[in-house]
């Protein structure tokens, strides 16, 4: 891209049409070569102890991760849609999390997993079939849609009126956050996606997902590394009440603190993890946006939970 040329074009709309048709992050056939894909699937497992290493799932860019985003890629040229979005933001951002506002408009999907990676990390087929699942901070049900497939009945929680409105769009029963936990509440499944790291209670949480599987069951549980955690209250980002005891600088590092000092204390034995990109539809900046996930799929250790 000529920066040169692109400074002297003094009309901000048509500076970023001009960016858009000369920088190459916005060609999507160069993506490997804009970003670093590799990087988002790889692990260097000698940083983990040996009782963890076998259990680390190499993931990698797949079908369905390259349609999500190719529509991110294609949502990012919608010149005055984005426009738009821009400037609805700016004054709904006074008033409204930046969850709800994004709920509101419609726009910055995620995406975490496909249904093929999630079959892997869960060592399932394509037949199988549970009864219930339980999707905590659902979102707009974007990342409960490459699941749903296998599952009977779901059960969504989420705080955005917004995002809750999103959800009973796409037909999923949504519950108040103070209802999934109740003594008769039990899933087969519990997803529990980047909500660790943006939740006041994360140690709270984690014992009621503990104490809401049906025997077998497993939860699906990941969260953003490095480990930043905050709390979305209106406009405002707060820190949490509960603090988790999270070590290390790297994400192998903090991968494995995460595992031995708050996942093993709290009652669970792991089963599988993996290191994957969380995907964010992009704007007029960006045709994305990614961070570094850890997923680790749990199951409820019966000897119980520890003080964390």
């Amino acid at each position: 891209m000529d920066i040169e040329a692109s400074r002297r074009i003094r009309n901000p709309f048509l500076q970023t049409v001009y960016e858009h048709h000369t920088n190459p992050i916005w060609d999507r056939q160069r993506l490997t070569q804009q970003f670093p894909v590799e990087k988002w699937y790889s692990c260097d497992i000698q940083q983990f102890p040996e009782h963890l290493q076998h259990l680390f799932i190499q993931c990698c860019l797949d079908n369905q991760t390259e349609v999500f985003l190719d529509k991110s890629y294609e949502k990012s040229d919608w010149f005055f849609t984005q426009m738009w979005h821009s400037l609805a933001k700016v004054f709904l951002g006074f008033v409204m999390s930046t969850t709800s506002v994004n709920g509101l408009l419609g726009r910055g999907s995620m995406f975490v997993f496909s249904t093929n990676q999630f079959r892997t990390l869960l060592g399932i087929s394509e037949t199988w079939k549970a009864d219930h699942l339980l999707d905590l901070g659902a979102g707009d049900g974007a990342v409960t849609q490459q699941i749903a497939a296998h599952f009977r009945q779901i059960t969504t929680t989420e705080m955005s009126p917004t995002m809750q409105w999103r959800l009973g769009q796409k037909g999923y029963r949504v519950v108040n956050i103070n209802e999934w936990a109740g003594p008769t509440c039990r899933y087969d499944v519990i997803s529990c996606l980047n909500l660790i790291d943006r939740c006041d209670q994360p140690i709270s949480i984690l014992h009621d997902i503990h104490r809401s599987l049906s025997p077998g069951g497993v939860a699906i549980i990941s969260l953003v590394l490095p480990f930043k955690p905050f709390v979305e209250s209106g406009a405002l980002q707060n820190k949490p009440s509960e603090q988790l005891n999270i070590e290390g600088r790297s994400w192998e590092h903090q991968a494995a603190s995460f595992i031995n000092n708050v996942l093993l204390p709290a009652g669970f034995t792991l089963q599988s993890f993996t290191r994957l990109p969380y995907l964010c539809e992009g704007d007029m900046s960006r045709p994305f946006y990614s961070l570094d996930d850890a997923v680790f799929i749990v199951k409820a250790d019966s000897t119980g939970i520890e003080h964390l």
